[in-house]
C-alpha cells in the first residue's frame, strides 16, 4: 500500500525555487496516484492569490501547476488560517479551494499523513 504524503509549502511563488518544488512533488505524486495532501502555511498561502502577475518580477506563473492539483488527483488542498490572517488575507478569495485549518486541526492533519515534506 502506497504511503501517504503531505506537502508543506512555505514560499511564496516569488521568492525562490521553494513553491515550484513543492507543486512538482505533489504533481508528481500524484501522477502515481499517490495519496497527497497539500498544505500552504506562513508565506505559501501567497501561492493561493488569483491573479497574480509574476512576469513583472521576472518569474514563472505557479498558476498552471496549482490549477493542474485536481487534475493529478491532489484534491486535499489545506490552507493555515492564522498564515492568512497574518498577512491581511482572511477572506480573500483564493485560486483554489483549500480548506482553512489552525491551531489543533493543523496537529491532526499532520497524524493523518505517514510522510510530511516540507519545503
Amino acid at each position: 500500500m502506497a504511503k501517504s504524503m503531505l506537502i508543506v509549502s512555505r514560499h511564496s511563488p516569488w521568492s525562490g525555487l521553494g513553491a515550484r518544488e513543492a507543486l512538482d512533488i505533489a504533481l508528481a505524486g500524484g501522477a502515481f496516484e499517490l495519496p497527497i495532501g497539500m498544505l500552504f502555511l506562513d508565506d505559501g498561502v501567497f501561492q493561493l492569490l488569483p491573479g497574480q502577475q509574476p512576469a513583472a518580477l521576472e518569474q514563472k506563473d505557479l498558476a498552471a501547476n496549482l490549477q493542474a492539483l485536481p487534475l493529478f488527483g491532489v484534491e486535499d488542498l489545506y490552507v493555515c488560517r492564522q498564515s492568512l490572517r497574518l498577512r491581511g488575507l482572511d477572506g480573500q478569495p483564493l485560486a483554489l479551494p483549500a480548506t482553512p485549518l489552525e491551531g489543533p486541526e493543523l496537529a491532526d492533519l499532520f497524524d493523518r499523513y505517514d510522510l510530511v515534506i516540507t519545503l
